[in-house]
């Protein structure tokens, strides 16, 4: 089953769809169809491997997944992730952007 699919599935269900959690083997098995922006804050290099803040906006079918990690949390932090889901263009990029800067 697709992400979109499953969503719309949800979203028919009543369920709160902003902020869920994908099944596990869903979120392996399905490339975005188009990722609209991605930003990472990396101020120690390419071959740092440490976690970064970043930000990045997937499109699933008619469906928006916004991820990242914030700013604030600083380099090397696995604190303060986040994650939704929109149907709404705008609002994901927008809280991406806002969530990185």
């Amino acid at each position: 089953m697709k992400i979109s699919d499953w969503l719309d599935e949800k979203e028919a269900e009543n369920v709160d769809v902003s902020q869920i959690t994908l099944p596990k083997n869903m979120s392996y098995d399905e490339d975005p169809d188009e990722t609209l922006f991605f930003k990472v804050i990396n101020p120690c290099g390419l071959f740092c491997t440490e976690n970064h803040p970043f930000a990045t906006v997937e499109r699933f079918g008619h469906w928006y997944y916004s991820r990242g990690q914030d700013k604030k949390a600083g380099i090397h932090s696995s604190e303060m992730k986040w994650r939704l889901f929109t149907k709404d263009k705008d609002f994901a990029l927008k809280t991406a952007k806002e969530r990185i800067e």
